[in-house]
């Protein structure tokens, strides 16, 4: 027998949800769904719950369990799990209210229009140009996305990933003649924050942001309906000087990291002594470079710890995130082809910024380019020289970039890491994935969706009662940080490389 939990509900009666639990005979293979008919037969429990097809295609019976989505008939039920409605408004137990949301997809015409006429439309359909709006077909309609976006719990702009990816799917379809960029920028096309939550959850694994709203991005780019003045500016800043950011008008750092260390000549010198060894290289990003260049020099140090040569190269420039992110493609390839060149001799990149890293890793090979690159934690975790560590005495949590656990799949080992130090107690928050509001353009385009994203995690890490917060992702730490000061908490936000410099500091 395993127990479950279920938060029961009826509004007309009950002043908030409250959970019931149960035994069940678990069988082999058994699902969350099957454990629900279990209780109502058993216990006669009268719950109230949605099933049809129980193969996954109907997407009725999308639940929540342990806090995550999942399709009642396809996820294995387990001892202990909480079955929870998604969020939308509950009509009993965990059936909600679609109605809403049926109703916006009656409103937004979501079909497709040939408001120019049949004879404007391709008489014939090459089957290379319904490539990208196939990818985007399978939708079940379970509305898991919706229930999962953090940017609709703190804004109604945002239209949110369910209605975006319908939008793109109409705009990439040569059939369709609305203006679907426009609609899309109408509806908050950039009010998302590129968390790629909506992917991790579809169990249709669409990729709602990267086929769908990038894409949409772009067409609006190209018709003159996107980005946001900021996203230009960016743009306008990056083609000028090959960063995102302007560098320091004062202090010892301020013609950038790269320049200051000097360590291009004299590491690749090094490293030709060195016949036979990997060949490693630094890709700084914009913001290690001209805002926390203290992280690359406690790279530098930790790396040197572990007798790891690591060059610098002066001729890197922005990796074009910031561009691919906010739809303006056009201006990439350059970019691509100087960092090639500039990385072209070595044999693994290391970088210390999740968006940098998933940028190269995911967006670099449609451009040709295939790099061996490695987030510093990848890199280090099996390497770490834990006898020479002296005891940190700290409390920390972590917290997960979303371009590194969802954009790269590195989720276990910053944790490894943080194990491994010495006198370091490490607690998780409630939900570490949760986006802190800092990606996608949004902390730039829309700074008060960034702000009540970042406050809802900093009141998270306020729970915990900790020292610091640690993560490896520049834009988080900038964010987190600020937040955490509007809420007048004094708490140390820090890269994982500066926790290691305390670690090894002689």
């Amino acid at each position: 027998m395993i127990n479950i939990t279920v938060m029961r509900y009826q509004p007309s009666e009950d002043e908030e949800p409250y959970p019931e639990s149960y035994s069940v005979k678990k069988k082999e293979k058994m699902k969350v769904l099957d454990a629900l008919n279990y209780i109502n037969q058993h216990h006669q429990a009268g719950i109230a719950y949605r099933c049809s097809c129980r193969a996954g295609q109907c997407g009725s019976c999308a639940v929540k369990v342990n806090g995550e989505m999942a399709l009642a008939c396809k996820r294995e039920i387990k001892d202990e799990d909480v079955i929870e409605p998604i969020n939308l408004p509950v009509i009993k137990d965990l059936v909600v209210d679609r109605s809403t949301m049926d109703s916006k997809v009656k409103d937004m015409g979501l079909f497709i229009e040939d408001e120019c006429g049949i004879s404007e439309c391709p008489a014939v359909l090459d089957p290379e140009e319904l490539t990208n709006t196939k990818k985007l077909r399978s939708c079940i309609d379970c509305y898991s996305c919706l229930s999962a976006c953090p940017v609709l719990k703190v804004n109604d702009e945002f239209a949110g990933p369910y209605f975006m990816r319908y939008l793109s799917k109409f705009a990439l379809d040569p059939r369709d003649c609305s203006d679907r960029a426009e609609e899309g920028f109408d509806e908050g096309l950039y009010c998302c924050t590129s968390c790629s939550k909506c992917v991790e959850v579809c169990p249709k694994e669409i990729n709602t942001f990267g086929g769908a709203i990038e894409k949409l991005r772009e067409i609006a780019c190209q018709e003159g309906i996107g980005p946001l003045p900021p996203h230009r500016a960016v743009r306008e800043l990056i083609e000028k000087t090959g960063r995102s950011v302007e560098p320091p008008t004062e202090g010892p750092m301020r013609e950038g990291f790269i320049k200051a260390v000097n360590s291009q000549s004299a590491k690749a010198e090094d490293n030709d002594k060195n016949n036979g060894k990997e060949k490693i290289a630094l890709f700084t990003g914009c913001l290690m470079d001209y805002r926390l260049p203290d992280i690359g020099m406690a790279l530098l140090d930790v790396l040197n710890n572990h007798d790891v040569i690591v060059d610098v190269p002066s001729q890197q420039v922005c990796c074009g995130s910031p561009l691919i992110r906010t739809g303006q493609t056009d201006a990439v390839r350059k970019l691509v082809e100087k960092n090639t060149k500039a990385f072209e001799c070595y044999d693994t990149i290391i970088t210390v910024c999740a968006g940098c890293g998933a940028t190269l890793k995911k967006d670099y090979p449609q451009y040709g380019t295939n790099f061996n690159v490695m987030d510093i934690s990848e890199y280090l975790a099996d390497k770490l020289n834990t006898e020479d560590m002296k005891p940190v005495n700290m409390k920390v949590t972590y917290h997960d970039p979303c371009h590194l656990v969802r954009g790269q799949g590195i989720r276990d080992e910053p944790r490894e890491i943080l194990k491994n130090i010495k006198g370091l107690e490490f607690v998780e928050m409630e939900v570490p994935d949760q986006c802190c509001g800092a990606g996608g353009g949004v902390r730039a385009g829309k700074p008060e969706i960034a702000a009540a994203l970042g406050s809802a995690k900093a009141k998270m890490i306020e729970k915990l009662d900790v020292d610091a917060v640690i993560t490896i992702c520049p834009f988080c730490e900038n964010n987190i940080r600020a937040s955490l000061e509007k809420e007048g908490m004094d708490l140390e936000v820090m890269n994982i490389l500066k926790l290691l410099e305390k670690a090894y500091e002689k």
